[in-house]
């Protein structure tokens, strides 16, 4: 028989295994029967804490109202000089009218980058080129020099976010140049 210590007792005790490891399913459903069961003890301290609080039943359409129908935004300051308020006014058009790719103009009368200044230049080809030229330029500067023109950077994009910010910075160049 083995010698102990008389100031130390030895006792055994039986140890319970630890609990089997929980399945992330079953976890993820433990905690759906917690935040359920705490949500309808919340909505229940909510009617309690909330039933002396008079109330007169309401038309949710007197209290929600849409915007009234004002048209399309104006269109802002024109820029001073005639390039940088060609592409100002392209821009614009892009915004209310619509962006397009692989056409001037869609069948729902939305443009591409090329079609807007287009219209926008009413027929003044110089001014059309001028701006044309201060737009790939922008573009250039941003995107490198590999853009090849216009319509192929425009035909680039699936929305029309980048080609709308080009022609916006295309006319803050045009600007700063004189334009």
């Amino acid at each position: 028989m083995p010698q102990t210590h008389p100031a130390i007792e030895t006792t055994t005790t039986a140890v319970a295994a630890p609990p089997a490891e929980l399945s992330l399913e079953e976890r993820l459903t433990l905690v759906n029967a917690a935040m359920t069961a705490r949500l309808d003890e919340a909505a229940v301290a909510y009617e309690v804490n909330t039933a002396h609080i008079p109330t007169d039943p309401f038309n949710l359409a007197d209290v929600v109202t849409g915007p009234v129908d004002t048209g399309p935004a104006p269109l802002p300051e024109l820029y001073p000089t005639p390039v940088a308020a060609l592409l100002q006014r392209a821009h614009h058009r892009l915004v209310i009218g619509g962006w397009c790719s692989g056409v001037l103009v869609d069948e729902d009368g939305a443009r591409c980058m090329l079609g807007a200044i287009r219209a926008e230049a009413s027929g003044d080809s110089n001014l059309e080129a001028s701006a044309v030229a201060v737009l790939l330029d922008a573009i250039r500067r941003q995107f490198g020099d590999d853009v090849d023109s216009v319509p192929s950077f425009n035909d680039a994009f699936a929305t029309g976010r980048t080609p709308l910010r080009m022609v916006d910075q295309a006319a803050h160049l045009a600007d700063a140049r004189g334009l």
